[in-house]
C-alpha cells in the first residue's frame, strides 16, 4: 500500500541564514511522499523571500505561499490549511532534522495506530554544544498520561515541532495568532483529541537555540503570554481530567518561574507590578506544589531562595544563567 502524503509546514520570516540547511535536510528525508508548505510570513529582506522561490524550483514538492505578515501562529495556521497531505508536521525553518525524521514518526503512528506522534529532539547551543535529549525505545501513551508527563516536563514537551499530526486534529484547533508560547496553548489541546499517543524516545530533530531567542532576550510585556497560555491549558486540561490537579498547578507556578526568570534584567513601573503578583502566586502556591514529589528539585529550590528574598533569587539565576551560557 501507497504511503500517505505527509506536509511539512515551515513559517518563514527572515531566516535566510539558516533555510538551506534546514531545506537540505528535508530535501533527504527518507520518506519521499512529501509537500513542503513553505509559508513566506511577509518577510522584510527580499533575499528570503527569493530563497523560497528558487526551492520551488529545485523540488517539485515544493509549495511557496507569500503573504503579509501575521506572525508565527497565523503563518503555521496557513500552512496547515493549504496543505494536501493526511499527516502534518512542522519545522522551524532555523532547525535542521535527521533523515529519517519523517519516517520514524510515521512509523510511530502506524505501529501504534495512533493520530499522533512524538520524537526526540537535540539544543544545538551558539557556542557549539550540544545537549543530546534523546535514548532508546518507543511507546503508546494515552493522552491523560501524555498531558501529565508534559505539565511535569517529563520527556514529553509542547514544542510544535518533532510531531507528526493528523491533519483533522486541526479541524477545529489552531494556533493562537497574535500570542507568544502560541504551541503552550495548542499542543495539548490536540492530544485532547486523541486516545493514544505514540511517544518515540530516539532524537530526529535538532533544535538551534540563538542567544537572542523568545526566552533569552531583552523582556517585553508580550512575554507575559506564557502565563496565558499556560492558565488556558490548565482550565481545558482540569474539565477533562480534575484528577491532574497537582501538575497541572505545578506547570502553573513553573510558568511564572519561568517568566520572572526572563524578567531579571527589566524595570519600570509595569514590569515591577507584574513581578510582584508573579511573587505573590508562586509563594501563595510553592508549599503545595513542594509536596508534590513529581516537582523537580529545581523548582523546590527556586521556592526557598524566594522565600528568602528576591535580590538573592536574582542573584542565583543569573549565576545559573551564565554557567549554561558558557557551558
Amino acid at each position: 500500500m501507497d504511503k500517505p502524503l505527509i506536509s511539512v509546514i515551515l513559517p518563514v520570516y527572515n531566516v535566510e541564514k539558516y533555510l538551506s540547511e534546514c531545506m537540505t535536510s528535508l530535501f533527504d528525508q527518507t520518506y519521499e511522499n512529501l509537500e513542503f508548505v513553505m509559508v513566506d510570513d511577509g518577510s522584510t529582506n527580499k533575499e528570503c523571500s527569493k530563497m523560497c522561490d528558487e526551492f520551488l524550483k529545485k523540488d517539485k514538492r515544493v509549495v511557496v505561499f507569500h503573504k503579509e505578515n501575521g506572525g508565527l501562529s497565523d503563518a503555521r495556521n496557513y500552512g496547515i490549511k493549504k496543505a494536501k497531505g493526511q499527516y502534518v508536521t512542522c519545522v522551524d525553518p532555523d532547525d535542521i532534522v535527521d533523515k529519517d525524521y519523517v519516517e520514524y514518526l510515521y512509523f510511530l503512528v502506524e505501529k501504534y495506530h495512533c493520530k499522533m506522534s512524538i520524537c526526540q529532539h537535540r539544543v544545538h547551543y551558539d557556542n557549539g554544544n550540544v545537549k543530546n535529549l534523546g535514548s532508546k525505545g518507543d511507546e503508546r501513551m494515552s493522552n491523560k498520561h501524555c498531558l501529565e508527563r508534559m505539565l511535569y516536563h517529563d520527556v514529553i514537551d509542547t514544542s510544535a515541532w518533532a510531531k507528526l499530526y493528523r491533519k483533522d486534529l486541526f479541524d477545529d484547533v489552531e494556533y493562537p495568532k497574535g500570542k507568544l508560547f502560541e504551541d503552550i496553548g495548542t499542543t495539548y489541546a490536540l492530544m485532547l483529541k486523541c486516545d493514544d499517543v505514540a511517544v518515540g524516545y530516539e532524537a530526529k530533530y535538532t533544535y538551534n537555540f540563538h542567544n537572542n531567542s523568545i526566552v533569552n532576550g531583552t523582556f517585553k510585556m508580550n512575554k507575559l503570554d506564557m502565563i496565558e497560555m499556560t492558565d488556558k491549558m490548565a482550565s481545558d486540561v482540569l474539565c477533562v481530567y480534575p484528577d491532574l490537579r497537582e501538575a497541572v498547578l505545578r506547570r502553573q507556578v513553573y510558568s511564572r518561574l519561568s517568566t520572572l526568570n526572563q524578567m531579571l534584567n527589566a524595570d519600570g513601573q509595569a514590569v515591577n507590578q507584574k513581578r510582584v503578583e508573579i511573587i505573590k502566586y508562586v509563594k501563595q502556591n510553592s508549599k503545595e506544589v513542594a509536596k508534590n514529589p513529581k516537582t523537580p528539585k529545581r523548582d523546590k529550590i527556586a521556592f526557598i531562595l524566594l522565600k528568602i528574598g528576591y535580590p538573592l533569587y536574582r542573584f542565583c539565576w543569573l549565576q545559573h544563567q551564565k554557567k549554561i551560557m558558557n557551558n
